[in-house]
Formats: structure tokens, C-alpha cells, sequence
């Protein structure tokens, strides 16, 4: 089915330009306007008429954004900010893209004609320019992710300085050699855990090698295949810092399908303290992100919006922290 997204594509116009010839087409020029209703007509597209004239009925909704509901990090987030929104009245609806943009543009349009009252994004691929303007327009909160300059309110970690901080362990144990599995690298979150990666080492004067960097998708299958890769290497790494737990136990999974031992011939790090992180074989050493708290934080700062509130503080920043187990080769402290 055709949105709003669709007919201002067609007729090379902004959205913002399509909704005033719905809403108010004395306002746009003749032009203008003809090629917007010829755009609308070839694509049968059918606005919202309850959402056009019932623009500011409450319907004590919002619609939280996820990339994919098969990503483990999300339950948690999705159940802080169901807590708080339950407190308030408020029902949570689940968009999942599944990595598709058009999905994620269907969901933008429940916001932009009320459907919901706000919307939280959980990690987005979605074009900074596209956030901005939904940052400026309406109740959005981006959880996750940070994208430097944003306007929009964002609750996140500090991913370099996370990431920095797993590899300073894997180095700390005398590893010279760390191997990366980075997550997709179009996404903001899986650049900074590179960078920190990058940083720790450094810092210790040790040279960063391209061979030891495989991009991973944050799937099982990927953290496995880039870890094959690394055991082909003729000097492969001894310590390997996965940027998700997903990708870490898939690493783990190739390294003894080599006859190898983690954590005697390689030690591994991951990235997120997912519930099974503490109960897989062997327990996974890891930076243990507070996605509940997040999850929180994101709902309230919606709220505020929502409510016409002033924002105090539009960046809020989460502590992470380092959980030593099994993988490492270090004492537990878990």
C-alpha cells in the first residue's frame, strides 16, 4: 500500500508538501499541486481521514522501532519502556523492519498522522537528515545508537570507551594479537566499538592490521564464518573481541569446531551481557550494557514530549561495565 513517503518520491516533492495538498491545497501553487494529485491518483494512495481531522486526539499510544526482533538486545529496552509507559496509560506497539527502509517509512507515517503519539528508535539505519526532521516535528526518542549533532533526544552508552575497555582486558591478559568481529558498519553504534577497538591498541603502541577487522551482521552464522577466517590466517589472533554476545558465541562455536580451546588458544570477549551470555559454554566474559534503565529513560523523555514538557537534557549517556567470566581466561568476578 502506497504512504505519503511514496506519492512525495513520485512527484518530487517533500512530504511536508504533500500533507498541505490533503490538508490545505489552496496553499500550494497550481503546479505543484497538479503534480502531487496526478502522483496520488497513479498510486492510489489513500491518507488517513480520521488521523486528518483527529490530529490532536490523544491516543495514548506509541509505536517503538526495531530493526529486527530476532536481535537479543531488544527485549530488555522494549520491557523498560513498556514499564513506564504501563504507569503512565500508555500501550506499546512493536514496528519491526526487519532491516527493510519502507517498513520503516510505514511506521513513520503512523506518526506523522497521529496514529500514535510518539515514537522510540532502537538502533536505526534511517538517514540522519530523516530523524532530524522527525526530532524537530514530533515525539521521537533514538535509543542506542548516538549520531553526533542530533537534535533529537538520545539515550545510549558509550560504545568507544566500552569497546576500549574489553580489549584493554584481552590486553592486560598479554594478548598481542586481538582479532575484531565488528557488527554491520553502517550503523553508527558498530563504528564507535570500532574505534575503541582501535584506541586500546593504540595506546599500547601496537599496530592496527586490516586482516585482523571481519565485518559481522551481529548474527551467530557471521561471528562463526568471520572467525573461520581468522583461524586461516597463518598467524591468527589469539584473543578476539566480538562487538555483540551473538557473534561471540558463534566465534567461540568455530574456534572448537577446530579442535581449538577457548579460553587456553583463544580468549573471547563479546559485547551486550545477554541472559544466555552467563550460562553458555564457557561463560562469556563481556561489557554488560543497562538495557532496562534504557529502556526507562527512552519512555520518559517520550512522555515529556508528548506532554509539552521542556528537556533538561536531550543527550543521556549510560554506564556500562566490564563482566569477567570463563572466555578471558581470567579470574571470574561475575
Amino acid at each position: 500500500m502506497a504512504n505519503m513517503i511514496d506519492v512525495a518520491r513520485l512527484a518530487n516533492v517533500s512530504t511536508a508538501t504533500v500533507s498541505r495538498v490533503i490538508q490545505n491545497p489552496e496553499t500550494v501553487k497550481e503546479k505543484t499541486r497538479t503534480k502531487v494529485l496526478k502522483a496520488i491518483d497513479e498510486l492510489n494512495y489513500q491518507p488517513n481521514i480520521l488521523a486528518r481531522y483527529f490530529r490532536r486526539t490523544e491516543t495514548k499510544t506509541i509505536l517503538v522501532m526495531v530493526p529486527s526482533i530476532a536481535n537479543n538486545v531488544f527485549p530488555q529496552m522494549i520491557e523498560g519502556i513498556d514499564l513506564v509507559a504501563n504507569q503512565s496509560g500508555y500501550k506499546v506497539l512493536l514496528g519491526n523492519t526487519n532491516q527493510e527502509p519502507d517498513k520503516a517509512y510505514s511506521y513513520i507515517e503512523e506518526l506523522k498522522q497521529k496514529q500514535v503519539d510518539g515514537m522510540i528508535l532502537l538502533t536505526t539505519r534511517l538517514d540522519y537528515q530523516i530523524i532530524s526532521e522527525l526530532g524537530d516535528d514530533y515525539p521521537v526518542v533514538l535509543t542506542s545508537d548516538y549520531i553526533e549533532g542530533l537534535t533529537a533526544p538520545t539515550v545510549a552508552i558509550d560504545n568507544i570507551s566500552s569497546a576500549r575497555v574489553a580489549v584493554e582486558h584481552l590486553l592486560q591478559l598479554g594478548h598481542q594479537r586481538v582479532g575484531i568481529i565488528t557488527g554491520p558498519l553502517d550503523i553508527p553504534l558498530s563504528r564507535d566499538r570500532l574505534k575503541g577497538y582501535r584506541q586500546a591498541l593504540l595506546e599500547r603502541d601496537i599496530g592496527v592490521e586490516s586482516v585482523l577487522i571481519q565485518e559481522g551482521s551481529h548474527s551467530y552464522e557471521s561471528g562463526y564464518n568471520q572467525m573461520q577466517k581468522f583461524l586461516a590466517l597463518d598467524k591468527s589472533p589469539t584473543a578476539i573481541f566480538a562487538a555483540n554476545d551473538t557473534m561471540a558465541m558463534g566465534a567461540i562455536k568455530a574456534v572448537k569446531a577446530h579442535g581449538l580451546r577457548v579460553p587456553e588458544d583463544v580468549a573471547v570477549v563479546g559485547f551486550d551481557n545477554i541472559q544466555f551470555s552467563a550460562i553458555f559454554e564457557p561463560a562469556l566474559t563481556t561489557i554488560a550494557q543497562p538495557f532496562i534503565e534504557m529502556g526507562k529513560r527512552s519512555m520518559e523523555l517520550l512522555l515529556k514530549q508528548i506532554k509539552g514538557e521542556p528537556l533538561e537534557k536531550k543527550q543521556h549517556v549510560l554506564d556500562t561495565k566490564l563482566i569477567i567470566r570463563e572466555s578471558c581466561g581470567s579470574q571470574n568476578q561475575d
